[in-house]
C-alpha cells in the first residue's frame, strides 16, 4: 500500500468541510430547547452528572471537565458501572446529562429510567428526538442525523464534533449566566499556566526584606549597596519620598551605562541618575497583564504600587514571572 499525498490532503479537507457544515447547521438549530437546558443546569442544586459510552463517553468526560472548571459542579459516570452499583452516586438534586448519537445505547437506555426513579432529572443530547433514549428524557437537545466524515461511514467524526460543540455551547452559556469571573477560574486552576496568569501581582511580588527601597536623599553608592545586599539581589533600587511614594527607579543597567561612560558618580545623589516616573504595576493587577507590560516595555524590573495610591508595596522582576512558569 503506497501513500498518496494528494488523496490524504483531499480527505483531510473533506473532513473539515463536513464538520464545519455540520457545526453551522447545529448553530442554526439552537432555540428554546437550548435555553431550557441552560436553565436546568443553572437551577441544578447538585452536580451535573455526565454519562456516555464509547466515543460519546470520551466527549462526555471533556464536557464534564469543562463544566467543573467553569463553575458548574460536575462528574462523569460510566453507564456500565452505573448499572452495577454506581447509581448510588446519584442524588435527587443532581442532573443527568446522557450522551448518545444513536439514542439507543443499551446501557444508557437502562440507566436513564433507573436514575429517574431516584428523583434525578435527565437531559439527553442525541441525534434524533424520536430515539428510545430521548423518549425517556425530561429534555432533549437533538443534534440531527448527518453522515460521518469517515469514508467507511462508520467512525464517529461529525457526530462527536457536534456533540462536543453542543457541550461547549452549554458550558459557556451557563458560565456567562452565572457571571463566572476570571478570579473564580484562577481558583480552579492553581497549577496551570492559565490559572497563574490570573494571579494578582500582590500574590507573588517581592516584599519585606526582598524589597530594595531607597530614600531620595541617598547616593548612587547607597543604591549599589541596596541592590547587592537585598535578599535575592533584585538588580534595581526603588527611590521613594518620606511617605514611601514612588519617585523613580535605578537599575544595574543604569549603573553599567554610567561606568562605561567613565563617569565617577558614586557620591552623587541618586535623584540625578534615577529614571523618574518609571512604569509600574498595581498589586491588584493580573500577572498575565504584567507579563504583557514587561514584553511591551523591555524592562527587567517594575515597582509595585498599592491599589489605592502611589505608595510602593513591592517589586516584580521578569525572572519572578519566569520562575512561576508564566
Amino acid at each position: 500500500m503506497s501513500f498518496d499525498p494528494e488523496r490524504a490532503l483531499s480527505r483531510g479537507l473533506e473532513v473539515l468541510r463536513l464538520e464545519a457544515t455540520a457545526l453551522s447547521d447545529l448553530r442554526d438549530s439552537l432555540g428554546d430547547a437550548f435555553i431550557d437546558a441552560c436553565e436546568r443546569i443553572m437551577q441544578c442544586q447538585g452536580r451535573v452528572v455526565v454519562s456516555g459510552m464509547g466515543k460519546a463517553g470520551i466527549i462526555g468526560q471533556k464536557i464534564s471537565a469543562t463544566l467543573a472548571s467553569t463553575g458548574t459542579p460536575s462528574l462523569f459516570l460510566h453507564p456500565a458501572e452505573a448499572l452495577h452499583g454506581d447509581l448510588g452516586r446519584l442524588r435527587p438534586e443532581d442532573l443527568l446529562l446522557a450522551l448518545s448519537h444513536s439514542g439507543s445505547t443499551r446501557e444508557l437506555v437502562q440507566m436513564v429510567p433507573a436514575a429517574q426513579s431516584l428523583g434525578v432529572g435527565v437531559l439527553v443530547i442525541c441525534g434524533q428526538p424520536e430515539s428510545p433514549l430521548a423518549q425517556h428524557a425530561d429534555l432533549v437537545l437533538a443534534l440531527g442525523d448527518t453522515p460521518e466524515a469517515c469514508p467507511l461511514g462508520l467512525a464517529p467524526t461529525v457526530s462527536t464534533t457536534r456533540m462536543l460543540a453542543m457541550g461547549d455551547a452549554l458550558a459557556m452559556a451557563v458560565l456567562e449566566g452565572r457571571d463566572f469571573t476570571r478570579e473564580e477560574f484562577a481558583a480552579f486552576h492553581p497549577a496551570g499556566s492559565l490559572g497563574k496568569s490570573l494571579m494578582r501581582i500582590g500574590e507573588m511580588m517581592r516584599t519585606g526584606d526582598e524589597l530594595p527601597l531607597l530614600p531620595s536623599t541617598a547616593t548612587v553608592a547607597d543604591a549599589l549597596a541596596v541592590m547587592t545586599e537585598t535578599i535575592g539581589r533584585p538588580g534595581a533600587a526603588i527611590v521613594h519620598d518620606d511617605d514611601t511614594q514612588l519617585l523613580g527607579i535605578f537599575t544595574d543597567g543604569d549603573l553599567r551605562r554610567l561606568a562605561q561612560a567613565g563617569q565617577l558618580v558614586l557620591s552623587e545623589p541618586i535623584s540625578k541618575h534615577m529614571a523618574a516616573k518609571p512604569r509600574f504595576l498595581r498589586e491588584s493587577q493580573l500577572v498575565g497583564e504584567a507579563l504583557h507590560l514587561f514584553k511591551e516595555t523591555h524592562v527587567d524590573q517594575m515597582p509595585v504600587l498599592a491599589s489605592d495610591g502611589d505608595r510602593v508595596v513591592g517589586l516584580v522582576d521578569i525572572q519572578d514571572l519566569l520562575e512561576v512558569n508564566i
